[in-house]
């Protein structure tokens, strides 16, 4: 299957490079680019790409409001990962609270970039490594919210360890090893997890846990 691939970014040069990258890959395709915030929810609105790779600082609309205008809808016409060239802790998660599934430097190396739009249009979630434990780390220490989602009882006891897991950080073949259990198994637990608490990817299941009480910063 095609993945298609929406670029937005206002500098032509970095979509020149990225264009070259991803042109190398025979399961990738660009089908369209944007150059200003508007340009892209308009684009991705109209033509639904797997993923819109999101440029943060544009014109007219930034990237992260444009990234919170697209995915309000349900179900949100594309999956988005969110490039910068600022390694700064409010944008990771203003994107992330905003939606989006994936949050990559873009001094990150190209077959990084290839492996995160294979990542998210597969519906999971992926972070640059230099932020995943900030990411914890600051909805770890956000305050929960008191009242429990109706949602957490319907989980199995296996689902809840699955999720503990999740929420510290744990990869399926990490979380596999721990448990005793297959990572088919584990794949088949999250993506159950995802449907039972609403939410999009494995990233959203540690806010998600945060955010309910349902783990405790270790």
């Amino acid at each position: 299957m095609t993945i298609r691939v929406l670029l937005a970014d206002d500098q032509h040069l970095v979509r020149a490079g990225i264009r070259l990258i991803l042109s190398a890959e025979p399961d990738i395709e660009i089908t369209a680019e944007a150059t200003d915030g508007i340009e892209v929810v308009a684009a991705a609105k109209r033509l639904r790409p797997d993923v819109t790779l999101m440029d943060i600082r544009m014109p007219k609309l930034d990237g992260i409001t444009a990234t919170r205008r697209l995915l309000e809808h349900e179900p949100p016409p594309t999956r988005v990962v969110v490039l910068t060239t600022f390694d700064i802790d409010s944008y990771v998660y203003d994107a992330l609270r905003a939606g989006a599934s994936g949050f990559l430097l873009k001094n990150a190396p190209p077959e990084q970039l290839v492996h995160a739009i294979r990542v998210v249009a597969a519906g999971d979630a992926l972070l640059d490594p230099v932020v995943t434990r900030r990411v914890i780390e600051e909805f770890a220490h956000t305050p929960a919210r008191t009242k429990t989602p109706q949602a957490v009882a319907t989980l199995t006891n296996r689902e809840r360890e699955v999720l503990l897991l999740v929420a510290q950080g744990g990869s399926n073949a990490e979380i596999a090893s721990r448990l005793y259990i297959s990572e088919a198994t584990v794949k088949t637990h999250v993506a159950r997890m995802l449907t039972k608490l609403g939410v999009r990817d494995r990233v959203h299941i540690v806010i998600y846990a945060y955010q309910h009480g349902l783990t405790q910063p270790t």
